[in-house]
């Protein structure tokens, strides 16, 4: 059997409709895409102003990484043209890895300083206090040894009271502070 001329149609797919649904267009504004560029500046911008550790533990292909070490070294105009590649580079590439990354930086430092000023605040105590703020730390820390802190504190007031500087008070906080990284 032969098929009829309005029979191929038949078999024709009807491809408007299906294009219509799946390739829906996305209009994104110029300034949308500005705004995007500009964010990307400022990401390279804390990139280049990262140091060398710290950029290690960033998640940088070996171009972005060059650009980046190139940004440091220069200065003025030839930075910000420098700059403006980084983020050239940067959207051409997914970001979010970087993004994390910097954020996991940013949050330990804050970390990092929370702790310090817990561990300042418990030093002024142990120095203001008396047995009660060591009997603090002993709960704090079990691995405290209760006669070194005793004789810091003992050293740490008689500088106090003598207007010395405050090498006791020093050692308490270092030694706080290694309590609490062995702590962790």
């Amino acid at each position: 059997m032969t098929k009829q001329p309005e029979d191929w149609l038949d078999d024709v797919p009807d491809s408007q409709n299906e294009e219509d649904e799946d390739d829906e267009i996305i209009w994104v504004s110029k300034s949308e895409i500005k705004r995007d560029a500009e964010e990307l500046k400022r990401l390279g911008v804390e990139l280049t102003e990262l140091g060398k550790n710290a950029l290690d533990k960033i998640p940088l292909d070996q171009d972005l990484r060059a650009a980046v070490e190139l940004a440091q070294r220069i200065k003025k105009e030839g930075r910000r043209r420098q700059i403006q590649l980084i983020g050239k580079m940067l959207r051409q590439r997914d970001v979010d890895p970087i993004r994390q990354a910097l954020d996991k930086l940013k949050n330990r430092h804050n970390q990092q300083v929370v702790v310090f000023h817990k561990l300042e605040s418990l030093r002024d105590q142990l120095i203001a206090g008396g047995d009660e703020a060591v009997e603090e730390v002993l709960r704090l820390y079990p691995d405290a040894d209760r006669q070194q802190l005793r004789s810091l504190v003992r050293n740490a007031k008689k500088e106090v009271a003598g207007n010395k500087p405050p090498k006791s008070s020093r050692l308490i906080f270092q030694y706080l502070r290694d309590l609490a990284e062995n702590q962790d």
